[in-house]
C-alpha cells in the first residue's frame, strides 16, 4: 500500500511563508501596478525581510509568474499522462480541458482563482509582464514539444511536427488569453467555455475551406 508522506513542520512553515508572499505580491501588483510595486512593500505586507523574499523568488518577475509556472507544470504532467491512442493535438486539448479542474485546484491552493485571473489581465496590459509571459510561454512550449516527441517516438530536433503541433495549440491558447485580458467579467467557468470554443475551432480552421459559394 502506498503511503503519502506529509511534509514536516519546517517545510509546511516555509510553504505558508512562500504562499503569503505570493498572495501579497499579486494583490499589490493588481491593485497598484506591477512597476509601482516594490519588494519592500511585498515583504512589509507579510512582515518578513527582503532576504526571506529572495529565498523564494529571484525577483518580482518570478513572483508575478509563480502561479502561471505552476499551471504550466501541471499541464505538462497532464500531457505526459494522456493515452497514447490520442493524436498529439487531442492530447494537448484534453490535457487542458479534462484536467481543467485539477489545474484550477492546484492554483487555488496558492491563490484565489479570481486573483489569478486579475493577474492574467494585468499581464496583458503591462508591456514588461507581457514580454516576460511570452518568453516563459515559449520555454514551456519547448518542454511540451519534447514530451509530445517522446510519446510519439520522434526526435524533436529532426522532426518538426512536435514543435509545429505545440505552436498551433499555443497560438489558440494565446488568442483566448487576449480575450481574457479584454474582459473584466470573465470568471473561471466563462474562461473555460471560451477556451473550449476556440479549441473546437482549431480543426475546421486548419483543415476546411472558409469561403462559401
Amino acid at each position: 500500500m502506498n503511503t503519502v508522506t506529509r511534509p514536516g513542520l519546517r517545510e509546511r512553515k516555509k510553504q505558508r511563508t512562500r504562499d503569503a508572499l505570493l498572495r501579497a505580491a499579486l494583490e499589490l501588483f493588481t491593485t497598484q501596478g506591477y512597476e509601482h510595486t516594490t519588494v519592500d512593500e511585498i515583504t512589509e505586507a507579510v512582515d518578513v525581510s527582503q532576504r526571506t523574499f529572495f529565498r523564494y523568488f529571484a525577483g518580482k518577475e518570478d513572483a508575478a509568474f509563480a502561479v502561471q509556472d505552476l499551471a504550466h507544470t501541471r499541464f505538462a504532467v497532464a500531457v505526459r499522462e494522456r493515452p497514447l491512442d490520442e493524436t498529439p493535438l487531442e492530447a494537448l486539448r484534453n490535457a487542458v480541458l479534462k484536467d481543467w479542474d485539477t489545474i484550477a485546484e492546484a492554483v487555488e491552493q496558492v491563490v484565489p482563482i479570481d486573483l489569478y485571473l486579475r493577474m492574467c489581465r494585468l499581464t496583458e496590459s503591462t508591456p514588461a509582464l507581457l514580454a516576460a509571459h511570452l518568453r516563459r510561454s515559449d520555454e514551456a512550449g519547448e518542454e511540451v514539444a519534447r514530451i509530445i516527441a517522446e510519446r510519439e517516438g520522434l526526435d524533436v530536433d529532426t522532426d518538426p511536427r512536435p514543435r509545429v503541433a505545440v505552436a498551433v495549440f499555443a497560438g489558440v491558447i494565446r488568442v483566448t488569453e487576449r480575450r481574457w485580458g479584454l474582459s473584466e467579467d470573465l470568471g473561471a467557468t466563462e474562461t473555460r467555455a471560451l477556451t473550449v470554443r476556440y479549441l473546437d475551432a482549431m480543426g475546421p480552421v486548419l483543415a476546411e475551406k472558409w469561403r462559401t459559394g
